[in-house]
């Protein structure tokens, strides 16, 4: 039934939406990825970050100076392929009423707020995940993204590669063998 919308020219809502790439996703920094759509409008596009791309740093591999002495140890992700010259902090949290919830784009004093909330996770970010208008909508109808609702055990996940094929196996049988496949089957 979602499909069917993909491939009409109804226009689609993904806003708060994970979008997990497609196995045929091999290369670039797209490849398993699982990334949390923030904005989505048909007519200006869609900006979002992929939660599962660990650089292996820190904030203070990037940033000095008292400011950022709290969050000094906070690792640094992979936002994706826009702006990776910019470092910026997004904050995420469950609501039982409305769901996955996010502040994005926080300055340094305002991560180390949400830091001190209980039950809110604070991520630093190099670059974000952008498409203009109707590249996502297209990309989507050409299969390269599988869309799936974020649970609320989303934020007690570990945010790493495991990610993609732990969310891509809650989908379905079908998607538990896609997550189980070797990235390449010909070399099985």
């Amino acid at each position: 039934m979602a499909d069917d919308l993909f491939h009409s020219d109804l226009p689609i809502q993904l806003q708060g939406q994970l979008l997990l790439a497609d196995p045929s996703l091999r290369d670039g920094i797209f490849h398993r990825s699982v990334v949390l759509l923030a904005e989505h409008r048909a007519d200006t596009g869609a900006f979002g970050l992929i939660l599962n791309h660990p650089t292996g740093k820190t904030v203070g591999d990037f940033l000095e100076g008292e400011e950022f002495s709290p969050l000094q140890q906070l690792q640094v992700h992979h936002g994706g392929p826009v702006a990776t010259d910019q470092l910026t902090f997004s904050s995420f949290w469950w609501s039982k009423k409305q769901g996955l919830r996010w502040a994005i784009r926080l300055s340094a004093k305002a991560a180390v707020t949400h830091a001190h909330r209980p039950g809110r996770i604070v991520r630093a970010f190099i670059g974000y995940s952008g498409w203009t208008a109707g590249q996502l909508e297209n990309e989507l109808r050409q299969s390269s993204w599988i869309t799936a609702r974020p649970g609320p055990d989303l934020l007690g996940r570990m945010h790493d590669q495991q990610l993609w094929s732990e969310l891509l196996r809650g989908i379905s049988p079908l998607h538990r063998i896609l997550a189980e496949a070797p990235d390449d089957p010909t070399l099985n």
